[in-house]
């Protein structure tokens, strides 16, 4: 009897504990049944975020086609600046080319005129010793004044031609040479026997050339053509 009032204590505690667990299996049991069936797939799928507008991301083919042309205006546009672009660079070069030339023709050809005038003083010396009888020069004890001037005056033409060779002039003599109009300027023309026709058989005055270029062309006599061609 005492046993059973000691142990009565435990045996309402297992009941009560018992109870409560049957309670909250009908609990869960009621909570599941009484959630709807789209409840419940709702909480198993995950949120999807709403579908991007497609309608955004396309444009009309009107929009398309003013790109396009767009582009390739802008394209051609930048061709033209390229080719202007460039064809101001060939400009430029041509420019310094030619400023560059006519820096040097204007050195080699500063002295042109200067040269020029030099040549009839050259022209006077050469017609005076040319006039000398080659008798007088001869006797160099008779006429020893006569061949020293005349050998003073060589030497001046001389000096004088190697100072114009110094600075480009050169001179070319043309006798014996088929004529060339642009070189060589016919002061007449005659019948020389054992000649070639059309062959210069006289020099007047020399010819000069300065850098290649004719200074002062040679004036000389040309044979004629017995037949006339």
């Amino acid at each position: 009897m005492l046993r059973s009032i000691v142990n009565l204590p435990f045996a309402v505690a297992a009941k009560a504990a018992a109870h409560r667990q049957v309670s909250v299996a009908a609990c869960r049991l009621y909570t599941d049944k009484a959630k709807p069936e789209s409840e419940k797939q709702g909480e198993q799928e995950k949120p999807q975020e709403p579908a991007k507008d497609d309608a955004a991301k396309t444009i009309s083919a009107e929009e398309a086609e003013k790109l396009k042309k767009a582009i390739s205006d802008k394209d051609s546009k930048i061709s033209e600046l390229k080719d202007a672009y460039l064809r101001s660079l060939a400009d430029a070069e041509n420019i310094r080319n030619r400023a560059k030339t006519e820096i040097e023709n204007t050195k080699v050809y500063a002295i042109q005129k200067f040269a020029k005038d030099l040549l009839d003083t050259v022209d006077i010396l050469e017609l005076a010793l040319k006039h000398v009888p080659k008798d007088h020069l001869a006797d160099k004890v008779a006429n020893k004044s006569l061949v020293d001037l005349f050998e003073g005056v060589d030497m001046t033409k001389s000096s004088l031609l190697k100072t114009l060779e110094r600075h480009g002039v050169e001179t070319f003599d043309p006798l014996d040479k088929p004529y060339d109009a642009n070189t060589s300027h016919a002061l007449y023309q005659a019948p020389m026997p054992g000649k070639t026709p059309g062959h210069v058989f006289a020099v007047e005055k020399r010819g000069y050339i300065i850098k290649g270029r004719v200074l002062r062309p040679a004036q000389v006599g040309v044979v004629l053509d017995p037949n006339g061609n």
